[in-house]
């Protein structure tokens, strides 16, 4: 059985804030040469993690769509990070 929509939003918040480096040094993100700001992504990304949070804390229900702007946005920060060396390869 497939969750609700609050449910999977949370879960996909916990699995974001876990794949990625929200609380490392800023100096250990930026490096010389980057495709995109990766501190500035993270703290973008964090923002956006926030809001749906609090939305969720105020018993809003997100919609399908809004799981997968937010997947969608993870993914691709994800991907900046790689590619910019701030995650390890896996």
């Amino acid at each position: 059985m497939k969750p609700k929509t609050p449910v999977a939003m949370q879960q996909l918040i916990d699995q974001v804030r876990e794949a990625l480096p929200f609380d490392t040094p800023a100096g250990y993100v930026c490096a010389d040469e980057c495709r995109g700001c990766s501190l500035k992504l993270l703290e973008f990304l964090d923002t956006e993690l926030m809001a749906q949070e609090d939305r969720l804390l105020q018993g809003e229900t997100p919609t399908l769509a809004d799981i997968h702007r937010l997947a969608k946005l993870s993914r691709r920060v994800y991907a900046v990070l790689k590619e910019n060396g701030v995650l390890a390869e896996t």
